[in-house]
């Protein structure tokens, strides 16, 4: 059959977790409690720091956006899928999910070089302390992440495109919670191999390309830490990044599984669990750990707290 004889589909169909009320009201309460708990950690973070010193810090201005980033990326995704998980209602517009990859997309290759370059800040500042002031200078931070929303932006619209101009004809059954681009691209009629490689080609670059800038700026830190004689020396300047590598080590470890394989795109339900936890539960585990593994902050809280205590 030829291709202008197909129909193109107008919605498609959310499969998510499961079709049973008893199960889809379970998840309903669980996602719920886990997004509240993300928009309050990442807010607070967000509010802690704008009201502390550490807001001139240039970790610290990357520590805000990156909460920003977790709280935007998880409701792209999260209140459409508890509002399906409530009301048993999981059709989703053709310009609805369009919209919604195009979104999730951009803030999760944002995050990825978000990450990189709090690498490269936690680089300058351990190795290179007596010019850290004079090269992270406020300006070049802001014109950092200026780079990592744009590079996203940029990034999501060719994903997005790639994805949208293919022809869907009429399985219209998405195997996910939301509108990702491997479970679109087993739904396609038309010919989907130039999207199913410059998905790949794209997802490697990007990750390949983060993961180096975060491994040298790493090995660099580690050997000048090794070099400090004092072994509370040692234990502050790493716990000063502790929190940003395990952070890393989550993040990348799952987008990689999820888009750094060639086969990737054939893989279905192993996609539900690890989007989940890149989409969902990372956004809401990053300010507990910077709150628990971060001296700073913890300061910054405790501080606050006191605050609140004697008021």
């Amino acid at each position: 059959m030829q291709e202008t004889n197909w129909t193109q589909v107008s919605e498609f169909i959310l499969l998510g977790f499961s079709d049973q009320s008893e199960v889809q009201l379970s998840l309903f309460l669980i996602f719920l409690l886990i997004y509240l708990l993300t928009l309050i950690g990442n807010l607070g973070m967000i509010v802690l720091i704008q009201t502390d010193s550490l807001r001139h810090s240039p970790m610290y201005i990357f520590l805000t956006n990156l909460s920003f980033i977790d709280m935007c990326s998880s409701s792209c995704i999260t209140p459409r899928f508890l509002y399906d998980l409530l009301l048993g209602r999981k059709r989703i517009s053709y310009n609805a999910c369009a919209t919604q990859m195009c979104f999730a997309t951009t803030f999760a290759i944002a995050e990825c070089y978000l990450l990189a370059a709090m690498a490269y800040d936690r680089f300058v500042a351990i190795c290179r302390p007596l010019s850290y002031p004079i090269i992270m200078t406020k300006n070049i931070c802001f014109q950092l992440i200026f780079v990592c929303y744009l590079v996203g932006f940029m990034v999501s619209i060719v994903h997005t495109y790639g994805t949208f101009r293919l022809f869907f004809c009429g399985p219209n059954v998405i195997t996910s919670y939301f509108c990702d681009m491997p479970p679109l691209l087993r739904l396609a009629c038309s010919d989907k191999y130039v999207s199913t490689t410059v998905l790949f080609v794209v997802s490697a670059f990007v990750l390949v390309l983060n993961a180096v800038i975060v491994l040298i700026s790493y090995i660099c830190i580690l050997s000048t830490i090794l070099r400090i004689r004092s072994s509370t020396g040692r234990r502050k300047t790493f716990s000063t990044c502790a929190s940003h590598l395990m952070t890393v080590v989550l993040f990348f470890g799952t987008l990689t599984f999820m888009y750094g394989q060639p086969g990737g795109i054939e893989a279905v339900e192993q996609d539900k669990v690890v989007s989940v936890f890149y989409t969902i539960v990372i956004p809401m585990l990053n300010p507990a750990i910077y709150s628990l593994r971060n001296e700073e902050v913890k300061k910054a809280l405790r501080k606050k707290l006191n605050q609140k205590i004697f008021l």
